[in-house]
């Protein structure tokens, strides 16, 4: 009897599922979800090719020493990369009295007391400082950006998906008028005031305006063109060491670790070779 009731039960609870499966199906042939902006008009970043890509992808120094001078001369303005100390240049192929040169004229000074008066104050940068905050608080942030608090550029890389792609895609190519296409199937799409139209972002309207204006906006020390591309690239670049600075040694370490085992699958596979090879099956 008990067995019967609890048959009837699971019965019972197979056919409401399978209803409500035959229901969601069905509303699905005759009323299927309408397309959205977002999902019609909303691109994958595009493969910025950086030399780091890939198991066997290495940094170039040059291209990140240019990424460098591109977040100094426009990122910085907003954007902060506070994991990163001024001495971890050196990984770039500055030297020492760079390094220090590059600390001592950073725009933002670090706070620290008075020494006389126990009152903050600033005080020069030093290579063992982090970079300092952009803005002392999101608040200021918020007073300075149009409401938007700029994120902090040190691990972006890794907090998007497809991050040195996207970065580079975003600033280099993204920004650009609303298609036509797009306000006449979506009207209620248009960007808000305050906001800019960007293809690669996640929702087609952005806060930050965009930082590359045009070719030529940074004068590269060493003579590469900076065109809006080359430089997207480059900070795009720049922003994937700052969030993987290890990165190749973390791909040197992963060959040799591939190496070994392959050499000791061999090994074993002698081994075995050799102790069964009188055992007759």
């Amino acid at each position: 009897m008990v067995r019967a009731i609890a048959a009837l039960i699971g019965a019972a609870f197979v056919f409401v599922l399978a209803l409500a499966l035959f229901g969601t199906v069905s509303d699905r042939i005759t009323s299927p979800p309408q397309a959205t902006a977002v999902e019609e008009f909303h691109e994958h970043p595009v493969d910025a090719e950086l030399a780091s890509n890939g198991a066997f992808g290495k940094f170039d120094r040059r291209q990140l020493q240019r990424g460098f001078q591109v977040y100094k001369e426009v990122c910085s303005a907003c954007h902060s990369i506070r994991l990163v100390s001024f001495r971890d240049l050196a990984d770039l192929g500055y030297t020492a009295p760079e390094v220090k040169a590059i600390a001592a004229g950073w725009q933002i000074e670090q706070p620290a007391p008075n020494p006389d008066t126990g009152e903050m104050a600033t005080r020069k940068n030093v290579p063992s400082d982090h970079f300092p905050l952009i803005f002392a608080n999101d608040i200021a942030a918020r007073a300075a950006n149009n409401n938007a608090v700029p994120p902090d550029l040190s691990d972006m890389v890794k907090a998007r998906h497809d991050g040195a792609n996207y970065i580079a895609s975003l600033v280099g190519h993204g920004y650009g008028p609303q298609p036509a296409e797009l306000l006449h199937r979506f009207p209620d799409a248009k960007t808000p005031k305050g906001l800019y139209y960007n293809k690669y972002f996640a929702n087609l309207n952005i806060a930050m305006p965009p930082p590359l204006k045009q070719d030529g906006q940074v004068q590269y020390t060493d003579g590469t063109k900076a065109s809006v591309d080359q430089m997207s690239k480059d900070v795009a670049a720049f922003l994937t060491w700052t969030a993987e600075p290890k990165l190749e040694a973390r791909h040197a370490a992963g060959i040799a670790a591939v190496v070994f085992i392959a050499i000791f699958c061999f090994l074993a596979w002698g081994a075995y070779q050799n102790v069964w090879r009188d055992i007759k099956h």
